[in-house]
């Protein structure tokens, strides 16, 4: 078996490859000038880490935990049915993501030391339902995995880096390529990875994202400095291709218009799955 593309090589792969999507130049060169008209113009901007509601405002080591806590169990959010997880916090509810990081904040408020690795490695059953109960009686998706996860990376972390993901970047003499293979080595959670056409792929989102919240909070400075940032792709979000197939810039073939128009289910080792999330990060 052939050895594991980064992401962006990935990407690169699956596109010269592909059947069933394809670039369309003329749609990403229209909705880059709207996005170039709409940024200039004042209409749409891109807000800062500290502009968002949820997220830590200091840059400090309490970040960092908090980063790789929401980044450890940022997934699978919403449901097929119609009652969906909402987290109620300060008074506003939150859904997907937010609710995630709503439930973090409002444990921290409560007493739970939620970002301590000492803590979450032998967390309850009981205590993370309290943690992520919901303002409607919908339970988190997955939460059984989430437990679980938070017990593996606690216990990785208390028994190899002192109880702190601050010591994992610490190893990866600040080069974000070197963090992200840091974090797959040592949290399997974080590999995601398949096979396309006989090579091996990954996406790794999560832990793209985690090292791109990293940057962000520390403004490209402290844990969050690193030189080769810009080898870091866009994540292969499922909202993304959406967002680039309604403004012309991918086109979908027959089986993949079809599959999507029927609500089939296109999982992780579907060819057309591969194609629909690695598109994107070309684009970026």
């Amino acid at each position: 078996m052939s050895s594991v593309l980064n992401p962006a090589a990935s990407a690169e792969f699956v596109v010269l490859n592909a059947d069933h999507v394809t670039l369309d130049l003329l749609g990403v060169n229209k909705l880059a000038d709207q996005i170039t008209m709409a940024l200039s113009s004042g209409t749409f901007g891109l807000k800062t880490w500290a502009d968002q509601e949820l997220t830590p405002h200091l840059a400090n080591d309490q970040a960092v935990e908090w980063i790789f806590v929401t980044d450890l169990l940022n997934f699978s959010f919403w449901t097929d049915t119609g009652l969906q997880y909402e987290v109620l916090y300060n008074g506003k509810v939150h859904m997907g993501y937010w609710s995630l990081c709503a439930a973090v904040n409002r444990a921290m408020d409560d007493g739970f030391e939620l970002l301590d690795p000492n803590t979450y490695q032998h967390i309850t059953e009981s205590d993370l339902k309290f943690i992520f109960r919901s303002a409607n009686g919908s339970e988190i998706p997955l939460f059984n995995e989430r437990l679980r996860l938070l017990h593996e990376a606690g216990k990785t972390l208390v028994r190899n880096f002192n109880g702190s993901f601050v010591n994992v970047i610490n190893q990866c003499d600040k080069s974000a390529l070197k963090l992200l293979d840091l974090i797959c080595e040592w949290f399997p959670s974080f590999r995601d990875r398949a096979v396309y056409r006989g090579q091996q792929v990954s996406f790794l989102k999560r832990a793209q994202i985690l090292v791109g919240d990293l940057w962000s909070c520390f403004g490209g400075k402290g844990w969050g400095d690193f030189y080769d940032i810009d080898e870091i792709t866009a994540f292969a979000d499922y909202r993304v291709p959406q967002v680039l197939f309604f403004f012309g810039a991918l086109k979908y073939d027959v089986e993949l218009t079809n599959l999507l128009q029927r609500g089939a289910s296109i999982g992780l080792f579907h060819e057309c799955y591969h194609s629909t999330c690695f598109f994107p990060l070309l684009i970026n």
